[in-house]
């Protein structure tokens, strides 16, 4: 479970970039996190994994403090960041052993789980290449597969099907049902409405830093009968 308590962010004095934002994701969900660019988003994400930290409030990671006991509560999650390009100078199969190696993920489970993933997203074979001989797309790949190798209770990713193929993006969704379906929970930011509609229990739309729905979709459409999810989504940010 991740449980945000009034977290306030502020890169300027004039304005707040997310202002007292309150949240629970549950366990065994999917979640989608939608809003314009500028809404609070990546903000929101970089403060819940610890890399940014709060002005005021804090993050609960299945019940350890972000702010009290960061090292616990990052072991909880895996993180895909909005930014593939990391470690570039690193062979894709040196990456993954790095990460097994931070999450102490045992070799032959590590070996297991790195073919599954890497195959399913179509990067196995590249995985003697370096990082930095990568297009964008597959950079997004072995960043994934990073995020699995340890097997989190948690995943949360920054818009993780940006320049992902159609047959990598299937894949992927596939990945995040079977996390949901086994009790595990999922977080994600997108902009592609059909994609939260698809997939996701749950919806949060976010604007200027303020959460101004959290909840399933059938009742937010409830709301707003007989109309499409992209005019919902415009009337509800305006």
């Amino acid at each position: 479970m991740i449980q945000l308590s009034n977290l306030t962010k502020s890169y300027t004095k004039a304005k707040k970039a997310v202002d007292t934002l309150s949240l629970t994701i549950s366990d065994g969900s999917i979640t989608a996190f939608i809003g314009p660019n500028g809404a609070g988003k990546t903000t929101t994400l970089k403060m819940m994994t610890g890399i940014l930290k709060p002005d005021h409030g804090d993050v609960l990671i299945n019940s350890y403090s972000m702010a009290a006991q960061p090292i616990e509560a990052k072991k909880q999650f895996g993180f895909v960041s909005d930014n593939p390009d990391s470690f570039l100078r690193l062979k894709g199969i040196e990456y993954l052993h790095l990460m097994g190696d931070i999450y102490e993920v045992s070799m032959s489970d590590r070996l297991e789980r790195i073919e599954n993933y890497t195959k399913r997203l179509g990067i196995y074979d590249t995985l003697n290449d370096k990082i930095l001989s990568y297009s964008h797309g597959m950079r997004q790949k072995i960043m994934i597969c990073g995020a699995l190798i340890h097997q989190p209770n948690i995943l949360i990713l920054d818009e993780p099907l940006t320049g992902l193929d159609p047959q990598s993006a299937f894949e992927l969704k596939e990945i995040m049902r079977e996390f949901s379906r086994s009790g595990k929970t999922i977080l994600f930011s997108t902009h592609v409405l059909d994609v939260a509609e698809r997939l996701c229990d749950k919806i949060c739309i976010i604007h200027q830093g303020k959460i101004m729905y959290d909840g399933t979709l059938e009742a937010l459409k409830e709301q707003y009968p007989n109309t499409s999810l992209e005019e919902i989504f415009l009337k509800v940010t305006l």
